[in-house]
């Protein structure tokens, strides 16, 4: 037993690395709460937003998309948070129409030289199992902003395969009306002037 310590050493060392161990749980714990959002850029070669137009009040369906994109996404999965910002270059705006394009993009629609982006910034909300199933937030075309609702149908994270990078993606849905944001062309001919948005967008994480 000469060997033994004494029991208030005993005591201060046990103090000690107690507060040692609870000073490192502590420093992993916050560690942990500091990097939980994470961000994720926009991959623009998988984010096509694409939509659906009248023409002349139920002829037909006149349906394209936006071939450029970009923006990011950033995410806080423990907390069940995240925000939206994507901008989108109106002037790739795609019918497979040449002559159709043309005139979507001139001064009577969506001007593109005067207004070369459309923007939404929203806030991921409505968290079910872990993924968002809404976002609420305000998109701006033509030169205006109002407030805009995205229905979140189908949301997943996973580690591509491929880029061996985590990668996240969803499929978006809502409606608007374009008269509402100043593109009211053919309004006067009985075109309905509702524009159904499908967007269908892929991010990668950052870093």
């Amino acid at each position: 037993m000469k060997n033994a310590l004494p029991v208030g050493m005993l005591a201060v060392m046990t103090r000690s690395a107690m507060a040692v161990l609870m000073g490192t749980a502590l420093a992993a714990l916050t560690g942990t709460a500091m990097a939980a959002p994470v961000t994720y850029n926009v991959d623009p070669s998988h984010t096509h937003p694409s939509f659906e137009a009248d023409h002349f009040g139920g002829l037909s369906v006149w349906r394209g998309r936006f071939d450029k994109s970009s923006g990011t996404i950033v995410l806080d999965k423990d907390k069940g948070t995240g925000t939206v910002n994507i901008t989108v270059d109106t002037s790739s705006i795609d019918f497979g129409v040449p002559k159709l394009d043309e005139h979507v993009r001139s001064p009577e629609m969506f001007d593109v030289e005067k207004f070369p982006t459309a923007t939404y910034k929203g806030t991921l909300t409505n968290f079910k199992d872990g993924k968002p199933t809404e976002v609420e937030g305000e998109f701006t075309l033509h030169g205006v902003t109002k407030p805009l609702k995205l229905t979140i149908n189908q949301f997943k994270c996973m580690m591509n395969p491929m880029s061996h990078k985590e990668t996240c993606g969803a499929d978006a849905s809502t409606t608007f009306k374009r008269s509402d944001f100043g593109v009211s062309y053919g309004d006067k001919y009985g075109f309905n002037q509702e524009v159904k948005l499908q967007i269908q967008v892929e991010a990668v994480r950052a870093g």
